[in-house]
């Protein structure tokens, strides 16, 4: 099952490092939300993968690049966490997954920046294709080293997945109770955490208020998830369209003088 598992998870890594980023720049079909349902689906349990796909997006969705700093790779991060989460099994398997992700995605970001300056060493061979106006064979052979480029990263999520996931399991077997208990509560605020991040960058006193709001809907009158985002949604919404008979409103009023300063004008070309 392991060596099965890192062949797909590997697969799976390099086409989707292929195609977004590299290709498409779609910069979605890498998204733990997409990956992990397609990895669970790969090996054998969707429902794990959807589970686990928002549970990793909730956290990787507050890390972004800032200045210099490298941030985790969620596509490496969620096909390890999920593919460790399916084969291991059992009680715990997820929430020690979710706390593994981001420490994995790290490393692997590590990995890909030190092999940069390879890739950026055929600067002056780009720049040779484009002087000589050959879009067909720049954008061809530039498909072809993208594709080479996701091969490393695919190596070591291969080896990862084949070998590294029963000696983690046989690591984490080793570990006293009070271990694992605390990597099982790390893992599961690890989605809070993610929020809180997401949120830290969006705060604002304008939408205090609706934090409150929500936090009152789950805690005591129980809703769920779903509910509070449909009501949020409706809320937003409605904002939205005040806001913007708001804005037009304004417009035509000042577009009012402009027409009123030009009617005299009109109507004394029509006298005349």
């Amino acid at each position: 099952m392991s060596i099965t598992a890192a062949i797909i998870c590997a697969v799976v890594y390099a086409v989707i490092n292929w195609l977004d980023p590299y290709t498409l720049s779609w910069q979605c079909l890498n998204r733990p939300i997409v990956v992990a349902p397609l990895v669970g689906l790969l090996l054998g349990d969707f429902q794990t993968g959807i589970i686990m796909g928002a549970s990793l997006e909730a956290i990787f969705m507050g890390i972004s690049a800032v200045g210099g700093s490298i941030p985790s790779d969620c596509l490496s991060g969620s096909i390890i966490a999920v593919a460790y989460t399916i084969v291991v099994g059992g009680d715990g398997a997820m929430e020690t997954g979710l706390a593994l992700s981001l420490t994995i995605g790290t490393v692997m970001s590590t990995i890909n920046t030190m092999l940069m300056p390879l890739w950026a060493g055929l600067a002056p061979y780009w720049e040779r294709l484009a002087s000589e106006c050959k879009p067909n064979k720049f954008r061809a052979i530039s498909m072809v080293v993208n594709f080479i480029a996701c091969l490393p990263g695919a190596a070591i999520i291969f080896l990862g997945v084949a070998f590294g996931i029963e000696g983690l399991q046989a690591g984490l077997a080793a570990c006293p109770a009070w271990v694992m208990t605390g990597l099982a509560a790390a893992g599961t605020m690890m989605t809070a955490v993610g929020f809180g991040i997401l949120l830290s960058m969006i705060w604002s006193t304008d939408i205090a208020v609706f934090y409150f709001v929500g936090f009152i809907c789950a805690k005591s009158l129980g809703l769920s998830s779903l509910g509070i985002a449909v009501i949020g949604a409706a809320i937003a919404l409605t904002l939205f369209f005040i806001d913007k008979r708001i804005i037009d409103a304004k417009n035509a009023v000042a577009a009012a003088p402009a027409a009123g300063a030009a009617a005299p004008a009109n109507s004394e070309e029509d006298f005349f």
